[in-house]
């Protein structure tokens, strides 16, 4: 193997990541299969770790195979493992930390990429329960105004709006 080759693996696997993780966060997370661990993150939490936080273990476990396997027959496949770490660390970074400050400080992004993707995270939570939610990427936001388009065009916010008259609205992600 060149010495590019593992870095092109290991770019494209974070590339691919993103599709992945979407699609996990979409279809297993916010369906009935992964709802049971997945609520906890749209609900309040007390205390450091939520059941959500049993995902990572699962992605670190699938990671630690990908390891051995590509150690023990497939080199190529180690390094794959290697892109889909580092993107588990930039998820640990953007989502734990960015959006939803579980680290020790606060900071709230005024302008830019980091602006829009802790927007559109504050949007996807603007939703209760796991239906009509916006916005399944990590690394990647869709711009603003079309997640509360969409949100507006569901009606959900409406809903959530006569039921908790002063809750978190959408106009207010831009706090």
């Amino acid at each position: 193997m060149n010495i590019l080759m593992p870095i092109i693996i290991v770019v494209l696997t974070v590339a691919a990541m993103e599709g992945i993780a979407y699609s996990v966060h979409r279809w297993i997370m916010h369906g009935p299969l992964g709802w049971g661990w997945h609520k906890s993150h749209h609900e309040e939490t007390h205390g450091p770790f939520e059941k959500n936080d049993l995902y990572a273990v699962v992605f670190a476990v699938i990671s630690i195979l990908l390891f051995a396997i590509g150690s023990a027959w497939w080199p190529w496949l180690w390094w794959v493992a290697v892109g889909a770490s580092v993107y588990g660390v930039i998820y640990f970074i953007v989502h734990d930390g960015l959006v939803h400050q579980r680290w020790p400080f606060r900071y709230v992004p005024r302008r830019g990429y980091f602006r829009r993707l802790y927007q559109a995270h504050r949007l996807h939570h603007a939703v209760e329960g796991r239906d009509d939610c916006v916005s399944f990427g990590f690394v990647y936001a869709p711009p603003v105004e079309d997640l509360k388009a969409r949100l507006k065009a569901s009606g959900v916010l409406a809903q959530r709006q006569s039921k908790h008259p002063d809750a978190w609205r959408a106009d207010r992600a831009e706090d």
